[in-house]
């Protein structure tokens, strides 16, 4: 028989071009994109497609063909005609061929860093002093090693770039610019401008190396705000690189790795210390003025300890990235959180995974890998394209954390990225959301270990309407978040209402944050750094609310749109669009709509204009692809063209984004406007309303709590001289909870006692153990609580005098927290007073947080009962965080919930499990306690 004859090249072209456009009938282009399709129509600026969308097209093309593209071709190609190219010079799929191998290091536990470290050098020196030949990097390329980096390479090297750099000219304090691809070199430059007192600003490499002057010329604004004096790059970018030069006043330099490098017996040591600048985070996508995010020594080192004490990382962890350089999730969380613990860093080019993402799973496989990072879309990519062969022969059960963050994380997506990959081992457990920002070096909150994703469904209409998160069991509009957890050890946030003030749980408002790896503002950029802080908090420009203790991210304050893990700044596009013939100036809409498919946002394009003609219509459209696509590197992914006044304005003539993604979203802008005097009544009626709601729950929630105040005033003038002047002891509880019961019942608020099934019985000594969470907590107890106790307060209070009176009245115990011998003296006080019969509660956390979460417990209350056998009741307390938080004066109205818990008991010393002190039994009491609670309280561990 004779081999069919291979086909033409006209041949092919004709296959070529249907392939194409049934593709993009699957990608769900416009038909008259797709009808429009040539060998020399332009990917990016005719059809619209960004990074993501390019990837997945090339990968359908050569799935039809059977063929495998090299991964420049996703980098490179532009048109249909060099496709074709790369189609007529590819093989043919061995789908027989075995999965490239990879190897798998196991690396052999070493200790920690020192905490004594101060800044990234300091932490290299030790690499290098202690253990020199360990891997630290393994790079990947299209499945194959390519480089292995021990930690006295990544010295030797960048010391030689140091030298470069400083023969160059280079000064301390002086920026230099890194525009280079995930390789050896990257690492080199970076830890090498640190050596010579440089500031490393890593830049994104162009997607494709045809683009570079385009590309550096969006960058011109970044390397003029933090002055760069010299730019790394590669070969192919050097030439083009120079026409940036007279649009930067200080660059002087722009060289590759290889030229710069040096004699390294030649390098000055500037003196580093931790409050020097570690390296500037620019905000990616940004094309207007920069935001250069200030991130020193001190901030990088607070993040990656308190990251790594949440997550406990070890030095045996193996981490696989694809995530890119330039962007702070793969900068500090893949590459600086590994190299300060000693873990193995797996690094493979985002390019790479754009063009086969089973390359991910498949080295996290092959690797035996525990961690790995990535943004929501990623995920959704990966469930796309895996097939159940390639599932089956995938072994993820070593995997211990799958991170998703840097955008928006989808519910359904953590939930189907599970379902699917579960044949291969992976564990629910294993998948992270989590929640952090440049701002805050990079991550603020991460869920408990081994928990898995936890969902909040919601009531839709009560969140749309008030804020309020009410939950509900899961309807067909109701809607999902994931938590995304606690925040790291040593930072707080907190959710603000528009007046500012603290909100209670289960209400959105904006959210802020602080904490020591926080920034100390933006590069050379005063305006933006005030609009940044709020006091010592951050703004973190986000929407969320806390439900316990737990943040649920549900928006962002600003019309930003993440697509990717990459920033868009809409205002930059609309202006662009505006300016185009045909359209009309100033009614061009950009937003960003949840994308289900991809896991990301799209990209939208609303915009107003007269032209009714197809032919003209499509012109328009093409010139506003090519126009986004020269700001942000990649074209939207839909283009509307509507009739004037579809677009909604304020009032004030601004762009109502929210409102036009709504019209989108609900398929209504194909219907035209309305008239004018509906759309002005309707615009009207809306803000009108908006503002009487905000300005009524203002009122309200001022109105309540001057309210609150005045009743609690009131009472308190009345209750004070009673209790003291009253004999009778009895008398005086009776008449304190009569008092708080009026405060309770005037103020509306609920006080429900559960678990009265375990309350004791009045003829007992107890000691009562309950958290702490605001100044309520002992009004509400005393009122909840029906038998005789006193409490055990900080003596702190002995220097007030109308409350010390009032409290020893009603037979309070005082005890001294910080000096030692009066704490010693005291706790035998409040022993002798149990062992005289007395009840008595005790907050073992000392004091309270505003966040939720239980603190570490002293000692003392457990000591007393490991001596006296006494029991101990714990009480859990729900509700008055949210009435009168830590730090504000302000109360809101709320309801409180107390539960007792069944009684912890006297160890029984006659068991088999002797405990040989008093000291070792309050510890057993003390942990067994401090569980149960926990395991009631649905709040986090702060000793986590």
């Amino acid at each position: 028989m004779h081999a069919a004859p291979e086909p033409s090249p006209q041949t092919t072209a004709k296959q070529l071009i249907e392939s194409i456009r049934g593709v993009a009938l699957e990608l769900k282009l416009r038909p008259e994109q797709i009808e429009s399709i040539d060998l020399d129509t332009t990917l990016d600026t005719e059809l619209g497609l960004d990074s993501l969308t390019r990837a997945e097209f090339i990968s359908r093309i050569g799935q039809k063909f059977e063929l495998t593209f090299p991964q420049q071709v996703f980098t490179t190609v532009s048109t249909p005609r060099e496709l074709l190219r790369e189609v007529l010079a590819a093989q043919s799929i061995d789908h027989n061929a075995p999965i490239a191998k990879v190897d798998s290091l196991v690396l052999d536990k070493v200790d920690p860093s020192p905490a004594t470290a101060q800044t990234l050098l300091d932490i290299l020196d030790w690499h290098v002093q202690t253990h020199p030949e360990r891997p630290h990097i393994q790079i990947y390329e299209a499945g194959e090693s390519t480089a292995t980096i021990s930690y006295q390479q990544l010295k030797r090297e960048a010391t030689r770039i140091a030298a470069g750099l400083q023969a160059k000219g280079l000064n301390p304090k002086q920026a230099v610019a890194i525009m280079l691809p995930t390789c050896k070199e990257y690492f080199y430059t970076f830890f090498g401008i640190l050596i010579a007192g440089g500031i490393p600003v890593p830049i994104y490499p162009p997607a494709r190396l045809n683009q570079v002057e385009d590309h550096l010329l969006r960058h011109k604004n970044v390397l003029s705000n933090c002055s760069a004096v010299m730019l790394i790059t590669v070969d192919e970018a050097i030439h083009v690189a120079r026409l940036v030069k007279p649009h930067v006043r200080s660059l002087h330099s722009i060289v590759t790795p290889e030229e710069i490098c040096a004699d390294p017996a030649s390098v000055l040591y500037p003196n580093i210390s931790s409050a020097d600048i570690a390296f500037l985070q620019y905000t990616s996508g940004s094309t207007g003025t920069p935001k250069g995010v200030t991130l020193t020594h001190a901030n990088l080192l607070a993040n990656i300890r308190s990251m790594g004490q949440k997550l406990q990382i070890e030095s045996t962890d193996t981490f696989v990235s694809w995530l890119p350089l330039y962007h702070d999730m793969g900068l500090i969380g893949a590459w600086f959180g590994n190299f300060y613990y000693s873990a193995l860093l797996v690094i493979m080019s985002p390019l790479d995974f754009l063009a086969k993402p089973d390359r991910w799973l498949n080295i996290i496989h092959q690797t035996k890998a525990t961690l790995s990072a990535a943004p929501n879309f990623a995920y959704e990519l990966s469930i796309k394209r895996s097939s159940e062969d390639q599932i089956k022969n995938l072994d993820l059960s070593n995997v211990r954390a799958l991170f998703n963050g840097a955008e928006p994380v989808s519910p359904n997506t953590m939930e189907k990225f599970a379902d699917h990959f579960a044949p291969t081992g992976l564990r629910r457990s294993a998948l992270y959301a989590v929640y952090g920002l440049a701002e805050c070096s990079l991550g603020l909150t991460f869920p408990p270990l081994a928990r898995g994703p936890l969902f909040d469904v919601i009531n839709r209409d009560t969140f749309m309407e008030t804020g309020f998160a009410k939950p509900e069991v899961q309807k067909s509009n109701s809607l999902r978040f994931v938590s995304c957890g606690t925040p790291i050890p040593n930072h707080e946030l907190r959710i603000l209402d528009d007046s500012g003030r603290e909100l209670p749980d289960r209400r959105q408002g904006r959210l802020q944050f602080r904490g020591p790896s926080t920034t100390s503002g933006y590069y050379r950029n005063p305006e933006k750094t005030r609009e940044l802080f709020h006091g010592e908090w951050l703004n973190s420009g986000d929407l969320a609310y806390v439900a316990d203790g737990e943040v649920y991210l549900t928006g962002r304050v600003k019309d930003l749109i993440i697509r990717a893990g990459r920033n868009i700044y809409p205002q930059e596009i609309e202006e662009a669009v505006s300016n185009i013939s045909g359209i009309r100036k100033g009614c061009v809409a950009v937003f960003g709509s949840s994308h289900s498919e991809s896991g990301t946002e799209k990209l939208i394009v609303l915009a107003e204009t007269r032209i009714t003609d197809s032919e003209e219509k499509n012109r328009l459209g093409l010139q506003i692809n090519q126009v986004a696509t020269k700001l942000i590197g990649g074209a939207p992914d839909e283009v509307l063209l509507v009739r004037p006044h579809t677009v909604l304005k304020t009032s004030s003539g601004k762009i109502r984004r929210s409102g036009c993604r709504d019209l989108f979203e609900k398929n209504l802008l194909e219907k035209g406007p309305a008239s004018p005097w509906i759309q002005f009544s309707r615009l009207l009626i809306t803000a009108g309303l908006s503002q009487i709601n905000r300005i009524r729950d203002i009122a309200f929630d001022s109105a309540y709590a001057i309210y609150s105040w005045i009743i609690f005033s009131f009472i308190t003038i009345i209750s004070w001289p009673v209790v003291v002047c009253c004999p009778s002891l009895l008398w005086r509880l009776k008449f304190i909870r009569a008092a708080i019961r009026t405060l309770a019942r005037l103020t509306g608020t609920k006080i429900t006692l559960q678990g009265t099934e375990n309350l004791p019985s009045t003829n007992t000594t107890n000691i009562f153990v309950s958290n702490h969470c605001s100044y309520l907590d002992a009004a509400v107890l005393f009122l909840a609580l029906p038998l005789p106790f006193s409490f055990v307060a900080k003596n702190d209070l002995l220097k007030q005098f109308f409350a010390t009176t009032f409290l020893r009245r009603i037979g309070t115990e005082f005890v001294a927290r910080y000096q030692q011998q009066q704490g010693i003296t005291d706790s035998e006080n409040v022993t002798a007073a149990v062992n005289n019969g007395k009840s008595i509660l005790v907050f073992p956390e000392g004091t309270f947080t505003r966040m939720p979460g239980l603190l570490p417990f002293y000692m003392g209350a457990f000591k007393t009962a490991a001596e006296t056998d006494t029991p101990i009741i714990p009480v859990i307390i729900h509700g008055t965080r949210s009435i009168l938080r830590s730090d504000t004066w302000f109360p809101r109205k709320g309801a409180v919930t107390i539960s007792i818990l069944p009684k912890v008991e006297s160890l029984d010393r006659s068991n088999s499990r002797e405990v040989s002190s008093n000291w070792e039994h309050a510890q057993d009491l003390k942990d067994t306690t401090r569980k149960l609670m926990l395991k009631h309280l649905r709040e986090p561990d702060l000793c986590e």
